[in-house]
Order: structure tokens, then sequence, then C-alpha cells
């Protein structure tokens, strides 16, 4: 008999039969609609191969000369790393926090999508969690938006097949790590555990891994800095997960579990701080290797020696606190109300906001009796001030006065002031106050220009204005040296006698119509020497020299030492100074001095490498190299008919030569600095200027001992800059002070008082261990005996003459035509 099916039997077998007609049919379409999908969408998609030569955004380093950190400059932290960096412990446990499948699935995780799909269906939500794989991270992370649609998704999908089957899995893992986001600006798992930690990845503890395996998936709002409560329950199930997958054991668990996070915010390791330089370097990178430069992992290497610019940096801050302290004191930063019973966290609540300044440490005055005042600090410590702590604190009444010294504490503080505190000598507390005063040094080396220290004010987080490259101030008597140089040149000598007398010239633009130039102290010497005269910093001869040269000759003779014309006054003034220049011009025209009358180009940026390590950019400096044989046959070939004075041009810090390199197979061809002054002329203002440091208004510098210095000083109308600019055979060096609003200084703060300290703090450093370089005399350069009081040459067996410097046919013709001698200087007398 035929077999006999209950009705209710076939009508589930039928309906059985229609569910697999159904689920194949959906099965089809489903197949036909991804492969028209695919079909839309493939050819839209990007090369999954491109991810092999991806270019991570790293920041730009700029290094010292011996390879110490200034600076990074950047929108991202990062810091790439390759797999065989990463640690076993730092990869499963980010493989346990998100993708614990990663190296047996094909791309996707396909248990997770179906769920994503469910509760898309369930929920209506296209922002429902699972489904990504790290592999479709990579493809998100790299090719595609953040938007939520449904192409985008299958996008993703697509992607991830093709980067499985064009990368390893470990190219895969290594894309992740380099690429995601960690919070802080740190992109990156290297990045992140500097940051975080200050550690590298084979120093981070199993807990450190967890914790930062955790962080991709919240990494703003679960980071351990901004929410360390959702950050410790990240890492409790990143830990659970590595103990339930085998990756750690019971042990290793219960240890990590107990582990306290130490994480902090740390910036980057800066091992120098030259902020004026690091942003020299940064406004040039983006000039020369554009909007990219800070983004595509340079490392540039600057000129800058990190042990000068150390003392740079302390010399600077040692004499503005000096000067500062001389001038009195203009009160707290500010007044706060204390609250009754105020304990520490109270007080220190109320300095928020204010930031230690070059070692000068904000404070409230919580508690002040009879013999002591106590200022909170931020970091908990408790300051006690005691009446010596405060006595140069008298109160400030203008640039030259004082009130009287305070004989007790509450004279100076009272509770509420927001005050700052520094370390004396002795390691003990006093009051402080961030100066108002301004400062600037330049040191270079004068054979080739590369700025081996550059400090452009007292601390750039207040003032990013760069005083060393951007000001222009009057140079006032240090200026004198070029106008000497200028004398040489047109038939003076260091024995010529100027008459130092009033003088007094018409003026229309002065009230009285007359403008009558005066010394510094307001004395007349009469007849006297012009290298007497520079060492005693004589206006009115440097005044009657001018006028006797000629002040145009002098205006073009200026510009040899690397002045613009527009910079210097085409005037008598010009005598006294009023040239506008900044600290890094005045150096570059010292160095000619110094280096035998070549003119360097100052020079910041030694070389730029790539990401790859590859050389970009090298400089070659033109340099003096005054016993190279290349100089040598250039002087020869030159010595019949001299090269005219080059024309100059401005500053660009990225190279010696104005940002030219010489060609690339040619790239380390000695370069000659042109010769702008006779080597004869740069060693007799050199000498005045010795007799300036020994015995002069420069004889503080005599405080480091040594016979190779020369320098001068320079102080302007109403005491308004001070400078100092000198140098030995291998370091030349300009510090400047004065206020930015072109406020005097006060009665008295010459140069020689305001701006020599920070030159000596600055030199101490840079010549320590370096034997004395003594300046080497040129040939043509001859000496004889001369009358102090006349300059002529004296009778053999003078016992009152003198021995002088003079070019061999300058010291010839006194002894043939003394006449001529004498002639020159009746011009400079029939001044009035």
């Amino acid at each position: 008999m035929p077999s006999q099916v209950a009705p209710p039997a076939r009508l589930l077998f039928r309906l059985a039969r229609y569910a697999l007609y159904l689920g194949f049919g959906a099965a089809v379409l489903g197949g036909l609609g991804l492969g028209i999908a695919y079909w839309l969408i493939s050819p839209r998609l990007p090369s999954a191969e491109s991810l092999r030569d991806v270019q991570l955004q790293v920041p730009l380093k700029v290094l010292s000369a011996d390879g110490k950190l200034m600076a990074t400059f950047g929108e991202t932290r990062r810091i790439p790393i390759h797999m065989s960096d990463v640690p076993d412990r730092l990869k499963y446990a980010v493989l346990s926090a998100e993708d614990a499948d990663f190296y047996s699935h094909s791309g996707i995780d396909v248990t997770g999508i179906l769920r994503a799909v469910w509760l898309v269906a369930t929920t209506g939500s296209k922002h429902v969690a699972g489904g990504s794989t790290i592999t479709q991270q990579v493809a998100r992370q790299f090719f595609l938006s953040p938007e939520v649609t449904y192409t985008r998704k299958l996008s993703e999908i697509f992607l991830a097949f093709r980067i499985e089957n064009a990368l390893s899995k470990d190219e895969i893992l290594e894309l992740y790590l380099n690429k995601s986001f960690f919070g802080n600006r740190a992109y990156g798992i290297a990045a992140a555990a500097e940051f975080y930690y200050g550690k590298t990845l084979d120093q981070l503890t199993q807990a450190e891994c967890a914790m930062l395996a955790s962080l991709p998936k919240f990494p703003s709002t679960g980071n351990p800095i901004n929410n360390m409560p959702r950050a410790l329950l990240r890492r409790a199930y990143v830990l659970g997960r590595m103990h339930d997958l085998g990756h750690i054991d019971q042990a290793g668990y219960d240890q990590a579990m107990a582990e306290q996070d130490q994480s902090f915010a740390h910036e980057p390791p800066i091992e120098i701080e030259a902020s004026y330089v690091a942003e020299l370097v940064r406004q040039e990178a983006i000039e020369r290797l554009g909007n990219d430069a800070l983004n595509n992992g340079y490392v540039i290497q600057t000129t800058i020696d990190s042990s000068d610019q150390e003392a740079a940096n302390q010399a600077l801050r040692d004499a503005l606190i000096d000067y500062d302290t001389r001038h009195g004191y203009r009160g707290a930063e500010a007044h706060v109300e204390i609250p009754a019973n105020a304990q520490p966290a109270d007080l220190i609540r109320l300095i928020d906001g204010y930031r230690s300044v070059n070692g000068l440490v904000p404070g409230v005055v919580s508690h002040v009796d009879a013999e002591t005042a106590l200022v909170q600090m931020a970091d908990g410590q408790s300051a006690a001030l005691d009446i010596k702590a405060v006595e140069w604190a008298r109160s400030y009444i203008d640039d030259s006065r004082r009130g009287g010294t305070p004989k007790q504490i509450g004279e100076v503080l009272k509770p509420g002031d927001i005050v700052r505190v520094l370390r004396d000598q002795e390691g003990a507390w006093k009051l402080g106050q961030i100066p108002a005063v301004q400062g600037a040094l330049v040191g270079l080396d004068p054979d080739d220009g590369a700025i081996r220290s550059m400090i452009g004010g007292f601390n750039f987080s207040r003032s990013k204005y760069n005083r060393a490259t951007q000001s222009s101030r009057s140079a006032g008597s240090s200026f004198k040296p070029f106008i000497y140089s200028a004398a040489f040149d047109h038939g003076f000598t260091p024995a010529s006698v100027i008459n130092d007398a009033p003088l007094v010239f018409p003026d229309v633009s002065r009230p009285d119509g007359l403008w009558t130039p005066s010394n510094d102290d307001g004395k007349f010497d009469g007849p006297i020497r012009l290298r007497e005269a520079l060492v005693r910093s004589k206006n009115l001869v440097s005044v009657r020299l001018l006028d006797a040269i000629g002040v145009h000759y002098a205006h073009e003779y200026v510009t040899r030492f690397g002045f613009t014309a527009q910079q210097v006054p085409e005037n008598l003034s010009m005598a006294l100074g009023t040239a506008a220049v900044s600290p890094l011009s005045m150096a570059r025209g010292y160095a000619v001095i110094a280096n035998g009358g070549f003119l360097v180009d100052p020079y910041l940026i030694a070389t730029i490498v790539d990401r790859d390590g590859k050389s970009i950019y090298h400089a070659n400096p033109a340099r003096a190299c005054r016993d190279c044989p290349e100089r040598l046959q250039e002087e020869a070939r030159l010595q019949a008919a001299p090269a005219s004075a080059p024309a100059t041009s401005g500053f660009s810090p990225i190279s010696a030569a104005h940002a030219e390199t010489a060609a690339a197979t040619d790239v380390d061809a000695l370069r000659l600095a042109p010769r702008v002054i006779d080597a004869r002329n740069a060693y007799l203002v050199t000498s005045l200027m010795r007799d300036v440091v020994r015995r002069g208004t420069g004889s503080g510098a005599m405080v480091l001992k040594r016979n190779d210095l020369a320098g001068k000083t320079g102080t302007t109308n109403d005491y308004r800059d001070a400078w100092f600019s000198g140098f030995n055979a291998r370091v030349v060096a300009t510090a400047w002070v004065g206020f930015d609003d072109f406020s005097s200084l006060g009665s008295r703060e010459f140069g020689a008082k305001s701006a020599l300290p920070i030159w000596i703090g600055f030199m101490r450093a840079a010549l320590d261990g370096m034997d004395e370089q003594p300046f080497e005399m040129p040939a043509g350069i001859t000496t004889a005996r001369i009358d102090r009081d006349s300059g002529l040459l004296a009778p053999a067996g003078d016992p009152d003459s003198m021995i002088e410097y003079f070019k061999t046919e300058d010291v010839n013709q006194l002894a043939t035509r003394p006449d001529k001698q004498s002639e020159e200087q009746r011009e400079a007398y029939d001044v009035f």
C-alpha cells in the first residue's frame, strides 16, 4: 500500500519545503544584492596595496647640534613602531580588547556582523555595537569617513577582504597600532605609552598594557587622565578577557588588577630650552618644506650647542632678575580673599591658572606675622619668608627711584597676595617678581656664522616676540667700532689725536634749533688718541671722526658689516649709534672683526632628514677659513685688485647662503666668505677693543681671567638700551637689555652694568675648556713707539713713549711725513 501521510505532517513538510525555497531565494537575492553592491562600490574603493606605502602623520623634531631634543611640532603625537617593537603582553592585550580571533578570521567577523544586523533590525538604530574587526577598523581609519551609513559599512567589509589579501596579519596589526587614537592628541600605541606613562613599549607593565589597549574604544572620555574610574573599569575588562583567553594566568591577572595606575600627562622630553630658536626653525620649515612640514616626520638638526644655550638661558634670567631687583618691588601680581579656616587645598585653588616662569614659582601669602610670611605653592609646599628674603623689595617709584628698605614683613606682604618666590644661591626661598624688562643674546661662530645660542626674551610663553632677530634698537656706543674701522681705512690710525671738546650743530628738528652731543659722563678730555677715545667711549671724538671722514663714505662703509643702508642714518648721529639694529645683526657685524675681515651669514639649520633618515638638506656655509689653502690662493689672486664689498641681504636661518646650498654633486665643496675689510684693519679695531675689555668700559669681562677677549659696551639716550658685543677668535656674542616700550632703564644703567653680565655668563660657559686663542697679527702690521700726547713717533730712548700698532705704510708715512698726520688731525679738530 502506498504510504499515507497525515494531513498535519504533509502541511509541515510543505512549509519546510517553502521555507527552504524561501531561504534559498533569500540567499540568492542576498548574494545577488551583495554582488550588485560590490559591482557598484568596488570601482570606487582604493587599492589596499597603498597601505604598504602609507605616510602617517609624524611630528617635526628639532634637535641641537649635539642631538638633544629642543622641540616637537605637529597636530599629533606619534612615534611609528614595527611589530617587532611590540611585546607579546601588549599585543595580546590589544587583541583581547578588540579582536580575539584576529589571526584566524578572513577580515570580518560574520557572527558579529549578523548580531549588528539583528540589532539594527530590532532597534531601528544605525549606531549599534559589534561587527568591526581590527582589519575593518584599519579600512575605516585609512580610507573611509566616520559617517554611519549602510554604504560605508559595506565598503568597510569589501575593503577588509582586500586588505587581508594584500597584507599579512602582522602588517595589518602594525597599521592599527600606529594609526589608532588614544586620546590627548596621542596617535599610535608608542605615543600613548610615552604620554600616559613616560615609557617605551618594552617598559610597560601588564596592567599598563591593558589600560592602553582599552583606550581606542573611548579615547577621550575613557582615558585615565580625563576619567580614571571609567578607565579602570575598561582595564579590568581587558584583563578579564586576557585571563579568559589564556594570555595571562591567575597570578598575573591578580597582580595586574591590584596595580595602581600611575598615569599622568608626560609632555615630550624636551632636553634643552630654546623656544625662540625652535619657533624660527618651525617657520622656516613651513616655508621650505610646505604645509606638511610639521606632520611628515622630518628631523631638523640645528647649530645650537646645548651647553651654550643653557648658559645663555641662565645668564639672561639671572641678569634680568638682578636688574628688576635693583629697581624695586612693583607689588603683588594679584590679591584674593582667603576663606576662613582655609586648608592647603583651598589655598592651592586660589592660584590655579598661575604657572612657574623661569624658576619664579607662584604662591599665595597665607599668613603674615612680625617675623615671617608663609607662601602656599601649588605643589603643596609652603615657603617661609623672613625679613632677609624681602629686604630687597623697596617699593618701585620710577625707573630711577625706590622707597625705603622694609623693616617688617607686613610692609611688603599681606595675606591673600599672589606673589612669586625663587631659590637664592644657598637654596633658601626669597621673594621675587617676573621682570618687566626684556633682554636678548646671540652667540655665533665667527668662522661660518653658525648660531651657537639664541634667546629672544625672558620667557617665550609670555612673549613670543624674538628680540634677538626681530627688534630694531639703537646700538649706542657699541656701533663705534664700525666707525673706527672706516676711519682706519681712510688714513687714521690708533695714534691719531682728536679733540674731545664741546660741539654744537644746527638742527631745525629740535626746539632750540641746535644739536649738542655730549659724552656720557658730561666731561671733556681735550686732545685724545683714538685708542683712548674708544676705551673711554668718547662720543664727541666719534662725531668729529665721522665728520672728518665724511658721512656718506662712512654710511656706505658700514654696510660692509652686513647692515643695510636703511638701518643706518646718513647723518652725524650715526657716530652715536642711532642705527636701528637687532642683536643678531650686531653679532654678525662683530664677527667680521673677529674673523679677520670676512662677512659670514648667520645660519641656524645644519641638516634636515626625512622620516626614513634620508638627508634632504645639508648646510654648506661660506667660511672665513683664514688659513685654508683655498683662502690663501684667493687672497693672493685678489691682492693686486681687492674685491669690492658685496651686497648684503637679510637673515634667513635655514642656511649660511640665504637658503642656498652647493650643487648636489659638490655639496661639501669649501665656500669662501667674501672679504669686506682689510685683515690689518680688523686687527687694529680688535686691538682697541681688547683695551676696552682690559681697562675700559668693558673691564668687568676680566672676571673671566682671559687675555683673548675684545668688545664694546653700548648705551643709548636716556638709558633706553644697554648693549655689550664682544668676542675671541672662536666665539662672538651680543647681549641687549631694554624695555619693549622704549622706556628708560634708569639712571646709570649703562651697557657695562645691565648687558655685560649676560655676555659674561654666556662666555664663561662657551669658553670653558677652550685654550686662549691669541688674535693673529696679519702681515703688514708693525709696532712703533709714539708720544702719548701727540700720537707722533717718539724719539729713541723717550721714557714716556708707548708701543702702538700701525699698518706698515702708516708708520712709514709718520716717519717721513708727520705733517700728514697733523693735517688729518686738524681736519677733525676743525668741527664746531
